[in-house]
């Protein structure tokens, strides 16, 4: 386990990303990712308010029902640390007070569950006064019904602005920062924004630790067979920078006799800052390399190799 930044919370090395769940994983499927994770020692779960308005069909809010059906079928909720989300949802879009409020409520009625671990800020909102939106923050820390707040998707600049008023005013501050971030997508976080974290303590958890697959070597130069609803913008990385990676990727795999995907996300897990990468499954096939990813620890040459790779 792992401290989260400066908070309470001991967070196991490889947070389980609930994006899947009522979109391409069913709710079995769902349930038996859960349960095996679980049975794993993990105990970090992260969903959102939006999730799953990708499935034509489903009005958002998807993955909390299937995750909250899962917590009250297991009855195990003092076991599991939940991170959700708001912002980003177009039925409740941005962080006013008021949306932030009832945005809290109907997360909290879908988990069906008294408090959230970790409460984010889905998405900056320059419309939004910081001061309003981290004040609403602070209320529902206050109330009990939030234990953590987090930032997703703020910039250096902005994230600094929103300590230094939580500071100024008493109010909650950000503990965790959810930004982009994996072995092909550096340059967004690394720099400004991951000294920042580093020197305010601030956790990081990085979302797309796999580039939407990509970093699992399942796509390679030639190859358009798959049709994963996440193919094409994985197929994306696939230039000579991508293909330098998975080569770095296949070397070090093949040594050590794991999946791609469990090295690329133990090079994510051993930057400065991160404390644990961000990664979904949509069934224990896809499950198994996450849960290889937080028993391993790469060694110095095993990262250089890799920062190489991807710069």
């Amino acid at each position: 386990m792992a401290q989260l930044g400066n908070t309470d919370l001991d967070v196991f090395p490889l947070c389980l990303g609930g994006n899947v769940f009522g979109w391409t994983a069913d709710r079995e499927q769902s349930f038996a990712v859960l349960d095996t994770y679980l049975a794993a020692g993990g105990n970090f779960v992260d969903t959102a308010d939006v999730y799953s308005t990708f499935v034509p069909g489903n009005a958002g809010g998807e993955s909390e029902q299937v995750l909250g059906e899962w917590l009250r079928a297991r009855g195990n909720r003092d076991d599991v640390l939940i991170a959700t989300k708001v912002g980003m949802w177009e039925q409740r879009p941005g962080l006013s007070a008021a949306n932030i409020t009832a945005a809290a409520e109907d997360s909290l009625r879908r988990l069906g569950t008294d408090h959230i671990d970790l409460y984010y800020a889905h998405h900056d909102d320059a419309d939004t006064p910081l001061e309003e939106a981290l004040t609403a923050f602070d209320g529902l820390v206050r109330s009990g019904k939030v234990r953590h707040i987090a930032a997703s998707n703020y910039s250096a600049a902005r994230l600094q602005e929103a300590l230094s008023v939580s500071r100024s005013g008493g109010l909650a501050e950000f503990a965790a920062l959810q930004p982009h971030y994996n072995l092909v997508e550096r340059a967004d976080f690394e720099g400004e924004l991951s000294a920042l974290v580093e020197r305010e303590g601030l956790g990081v958890l990085p979302y797309y630790a796999l580039a939407k697959g990509f970093l699992t070597g399942k796509y390679r130069p030639g190859d358009d067979t798959s049709d994963s609803p996440r193919a094409e913008g994985a197929r994306a990385y696939l230039d000579e920078r991508g293909v330098q990676v998975l080569a770095a990727l296949d070397e070090i795999a093949l040594v050590r006799g794991v999946p791609l995907a469990s090295v690329a996300l133990a090079w994510l897990a051993g930057k400065p800052g991160v404390t644990a990468p961000i990664a979904s499954a949509r069934n224990l096939d896809q499950l198994q390399p996450l849960l290889t990813a937080a028993e391993i620890r790469l060694s110095a040459e095993e990262m250089q190799r890799l920062d190489d790779a991807s710069r």
